[in-house]
Parts: C-alpha cells; structure tokens; sequence
C-alpha cells in the first residue's frame, strides 16, 4: 500500500454512528481514530471567529482561518483540533458551526485541506477514519472500507438520545428526522459507497454488535486472530 499504512475507513451519512464505532473500533484494534467531521468543524469554527455570516465566505478566506488558527495534535487513542493552540471541543460542537459546517464542506479547497491532513497522519500511523468520501476520494486503496447506514428515523432517535440524554418523543424525532434528510441531500455528493466497502445497516445492530463486525472483518484482513 502506497503513501500511508493500516487505514481502515469507515463512511456514511450524518448521524450514522460513524465517529463513535470508529472510536471503539480504533481502541479494539490498537489503533488511532481520526475524525474527518472534526476537521471541518475546526476549519468552520475558525472561521466563525473571524465573524460575518456564512452566507458571505469565500472558499480562500475559510482556508486562510483554517490555516492560521488550526492545529491537530494526538490525544490518548484520537487526534484532536485544536483553535489557537487551545481545545475547543465544545465549541467544535455547537450549533454555530453546525449550521455553517455542510457550507463549508462543500468547498473543494476545504475538502482538499482536510483530505491532506489525513493522508499526512496515515503516513506515521496506522487509523480508523471515519467521514465522508473517506473510501472513495481520501483513501481509495484503504486496507478495509465501511459503508454505515441506518434509517433516517433511527440515527434522529439516536441522536436526540446522546444529545437530551433522554428519550426524545415522536414530534421531536420526526423533526431532527426531517433536518437529517435535509443533510443527506446537501451532503448526498460526498456520501457515496465505494464499490469494495461493506455495507453495514445498524438499525437494528446494537453499537456493540457493528463494531465487532467491523472489528472481525479487519483482522481478517489483516490477516490476525
């Protein structure tokens, strides 16, 4: 394999799982999990504190932020975007940069930001990535590809229940249900299951059980217990 080591990908649409499986699966195998999502949100949160409405960024002012505010450094079994040498997580994850973040993923000079600093991580470590297009653009000779999916219904319920710490009613599924389907249209162009990924439907899978799958296909792959 050319230009980086173990990668195992794992893509699919928001609210899939992605980021959590990948992380448990990454601390199963003993490797390290990066989260292309986080990258965008770094390069949006950047630019948000630079102000003015998202409506009005240009691609080169969003990179310029990008370059000059974010740094990613390891922690733990993860990597994590640091804004101005600081941890910003909160931040990453708020509803500011939630509303911008799908804007700026689009720009192809951000995609092609955050798809070098992948493959400049994958050249000193072995990974779980999880995102978008990471199977068909970024790593497209990754030792294992992932396709997660999940009906829409079930990744809102599941979201709400991490995000309330409850569980939510039908009204408020149905409207996160409504916002995801709105997401998977926006991101429907980076949402693509490369032709080798193994598709993995958990809506009915526990979390537990969609890792070990994953898990078991890697080591198969690479050739282990």
């Amino acid at each position: 394999m050319s230009g980086h080591r173990l990668v195992v990908a794992i893509d699919g649409p928001a609210a899939s799982g992605k980021s959590s499986t990948a992380q448990w699966v990454a601390r199963e195998l003993g490797l390290l999990h990066a989260d292309s999502g986080a990258l965008y949100r770094a390069a949006t949160a950047a630019r948000l504190r630079r102000n003015g409405p998202a409506d009005d960024w240009s691609e080169d002012s969003v990179l310029e932020a990008a370059n000059r505010t974010c740094t990613i450094a390891p922690s733990g079994t993860t990597f994590r975007c640091l804004l101005d040498g600081e941890e910003a997580e909160e931040e990453l994850r708020g509803e500011a940069v939630t509303a911008a973040v799908s804007r700026v993923a689009r720009m192809p000079g951000v995609r092609q930001w955050v798809d070098a600093q992948l493959r400049e991580l994958a050249k000193h470590h072995d990974l779980v990535v999880d995102g978008r297009d990471i199977g068909t653009a970024v790593f497209p000779d990754a030792t294992l590809k992932i396709f997660l999916v999940a009906d829409p219904w079930e990744r809102a319920r599941r979201r709400l229940v991490q995000r309330l710490e409850r569980a939510p009613s039908d009204a408020e599924i149905a409207a996160e249900t409504e916002q995801l389907v709105r997401r998977d249209v926006m991101d429907s162009t980076q949402t693509v299951k490369a032709v080798d990924a193994v598709l993995i439907d958990s809506t009915y899978l526990t979390q537990r059980e969609q890792v070990e799958r994953i898990v078991a296909l890697a080591r198969a792959v690479q050739g282990g217990p």
